[in-house]
């Protein structure tokens, strides 16, 4: 009987460290993949982005816009758009292009 409880012991022993690995490499993973996202005001888009808009999205409303700054500093706007019941989300840089 007294053999159990020292099994038992030893066993969780063995097993704490490996958790504890995991848990940090995960938390590695996600660091490398943070980006910087700041609400901005529709009116103070740039003006190219705003052109943008008027034009080829003239029907669309712009509900929320956020300048986006990737972990290699280039940055590019994200803009929510609404017309009726539809939503889409533009992904403009600063010249009003749209990009991936």
């Amino acid at each position: 009987m007294r053999i159990t409880p020292i099994v038992i012991a030893l066993l969780l022993t063995a097993i704490i460290p490996d958790v504890d690995a995991s848990v940090q490499s995960s938390t590695n993973v996600a660091v490398i993949a943070e980006q910087s996202k700041v609400a901005i005001r529709p009116e103070d888009l740039p003006e190219p982005v705003k052109s943008t808009l008027s034009g080829a999205y003239a029907e669309w409303k712009v509900t929320s816009a956020y300048l986006v700054t990737r972990d290699d500093n280039s940055q590019y706007y994200e803009v929510n758009i609404k017309r009726a019941e539809e939503t889409s989300t533009l992904n403009l840089d600063k010249y009003g292009k749209k990009i991936d």
